[in-house]
């Protein structure tokens, strides 16, 4: 079944759903559900398979998780006890936040139940999680990872298991996690109930589907198109401008855009680390979020941005991937993503629940033709427009100088004594000219220091006619007599066509780990067994080291400089 446009429908009494279930519902102030719920949980509860396509933030979670509960409980508290120590449920996931943030909600709906409810992924002490799991638990919620390494110790055991369910599968797939996955499904039971959502339905997904659903219900689930002469819910728009002025347009953005918190996106770790030195040298209160930082680390910078300690998130996507913040307000694309893909999943971090959000795109000129594939794939427009001028800046710190003052004067806040402040100085000067320095001062008090510097306008790169097959959906040429003839030096990776090896895969690899971009990447030539990738030559021992550091496709291949000096055509 395909679901494009819902109407009104039932509410969460008419679902079937428990009393319990209801009760905490009632009291988490949820009043109807999202046009997945509706679709979903029907056929959850009478125990069919099911395959979900939805965006990021359209309630999946409960989509699931209130069926599991009630399936696994027989609609009773008691019924659980009755089932031993052993997991009925279990739930994957692809970070170790979005383990924690499922297992609250499960938390929250089955508080009733008595639902015994672990999370489990790496970066948490085993010992914790091994006596939890000897005590008893009634759903598991795991990255794959620490679930096949629990299974393979015997302390996470399958055989009881009747329901299992695989959320954001996209993008446990594009984290490598193919080979863990199709290992935990194997080792399941037969009858078990299999549900798996994915805001993405690449091939991939539909072959794991064929493989280990029956006959499921399918759903699809587009995002709301707003109503006539209504805003989308995520406003979309991009700047063109020259790397140079990133940081300076980041800024400029940031401060006329005024986010109560915002996430911005980098490629790698190094400029990560470096965006958040510059960001903060301009007076933001900015944290780092990337894959070499620990989980200590990690939950430091959480806890700061939900606190308001800070407001400005610069991560990678791996690192930001499952991230729930509920006052987030902006998504801003330092580069434009690889791919579309990774565009859906940026933006769905804001717009979540009926909230409101901006998802913003910092692009260079060459790459306005990625901006409008990714239009093309997402069906959506982006809308291009020109970086804030000074005047712009100037005229928005003074609109928020204004607010902040009106606020001020419609508070009940004691105002009486600075009056004798302003009676002494009209005996001087006029009430007006006191009023204009007194919010001259105001406006200085905010720090904001005044940004001079204009940011060149610059136009996008004219479309270029297509170039054959060697060209990407991008419009990356890989000739070598395109990349403005450099040096260039080949590395070899010891996986390839037999191990689920793409180019992307490799891209992402490279890019994610080391400074080298995916335009210096050359021609990627992909064998049954092996990889062959150019790079420039001044690159290759940094991105030796880096791939042997990294995984690809979920393991640690043989990387080395190719020894072998043949043309690119030769296998």
């Amino acid at each position: 079944m395909v679901v494009n446009e819902i109407d009104e429908g039932p509410g969460f009494a008419d679902l079937a759903l428990g009393p319990e279930l209801l009760k905490a519902l009632s009291g988490l102030g949820y009043e109807e559900p999202t046009p997945i719920q509706r679709e979903a949980i029907p056929p959850l509860l009478e125990g069919r398979d099911l395959l979900g396509q939805a965006a990021t933030g359209t309630g999946k979670t409960a989509a699931f998780a209130l069926p599991m509960l009630q399936r696994l409980h027989g609609g009773h508290p008691a019924a659980m006890e009755a089932g031993g120590g052993e997991p009925a449920g279990l739930v994957l996931v692809p970070t170790r936040e979005l383990a924690v943030q499922v297992s609250e909600a499960m938390h929250r709906y089955g508080r009733d139940l008595g639902t015994r409810v672990l999370p489990i992924y790496g970066g948490q002490p085993i010992g914790r999680q091994l006596r939890a799991l000897e005590r008893g638990v009634d759903v598991v919620v795991a990255t794959p990872g620490r679930a096949l390494d629990h299974i393979g110790r015997g302390t996470l055991p399958l055989k009881g298991l009747r329901m299992i369910v695989l959320d954001e599968a996209d993008e446990m797939l594009d984290m490598g996690f193919a080979d863990d996955i199709e290992a935990i499904l194997q080792d399941t039971p037969e009858d078990r109930q299999t549900v798996l959502f994915s805001a993405t339905m690449p091939p991939r997904i539909d072959g794991i589907a064929r493989r280990h659903l029956r006959e499921p219900v399918r759903i699809r689930i587009e995002r709301e198109a707003p109503a006539a002469g209504e805003a989308p819910l995520i406003r979309q728009s991009a700047y063109i401008v020259s790397r140079a002025y990133k940081p300076a347009a980041l800024g400029r953005v940031l401060d006329v855009e005024s986010p109560t918190a915002a996430i911005v996106f980098c490629r790698t770790r190094e400029e990560v680390d470096s965006l958040t030195e510059t960001m903060n040298g301009r007076g933001y209160r900015a944290e780092a979020l990337h894959g070499g930082m620990g989980q200590e680390q990690r939950d430091r910078v959480m806890g700061r941005l939900r606190s308001g300690t800070a407001d400005l998130l610069v991560a990678t996507d791996v690192a930001a991937r499952g991230l729930d913040i509920e006052q987030l307000t902006h998504v801003i694309n330092y580069d434009v993503p690889s791919a579309p893909e990774s565009y859906v999943h940026r933006i769905g971090r804001v717009g979540r629940a009926g909230r409101e959000g901006v998802a913003i795109t910092l692009a260079e000129p060459r790459e306005h033709r990625m901006l409008k594939t990714i239009e093309r794939v997402t069906r959506s427009k982006i809308a291009v427009e020109k970086v804030p001028t000074v005047a712009d800046l100037r005229a928005r710190r003074l609109e928020l100088t204004r607010a902040a003052l009106q606020e001020s004067l419609m508070e009940d806040g004691d105002l009486d004594r600075f009056r004798v402040v302003v009676e002494t100085l009209a005996d001087e000067f006029d009430l007006v000219d006191i009023a204009l320095a007194a919010v001259k001062l105001a406006h200085e008090s905010t720090g904001a220091a005044a940004d001079e510097e204009e940011i060149p306008e610059v136009a996008p790169r004219p479309q270029r006619p297509e170039r054959g097959p060697r060209d990407d959906r991008f419009g990356r040429d890989d000739r070598r007599g395109r990349r403005g003839g450099g040096a260039m030096s080949r590395v070899f990776v010891g996986a390839g066509r037999s191990a689920g090896v793409r180019p992307q895969d490799i891209v992402g690899a490279i890019t994610g780990e080391t400074r080298v971009s995916g335009r210096e990447i050359g021609a990627i030539e992909i064998a049954d067994r092996f990889t062959l990738v150019e790079i420039p030559d001044g690159a290759v021992d940094e991105v030796v080291a880096a791939l042997r550091r990294t995984t690809i496709k979920g393991k640690k291949p043989i990387v080395r400089r190719d020894r072998d000096g043949a043309p690119r055509g030769r296998r």
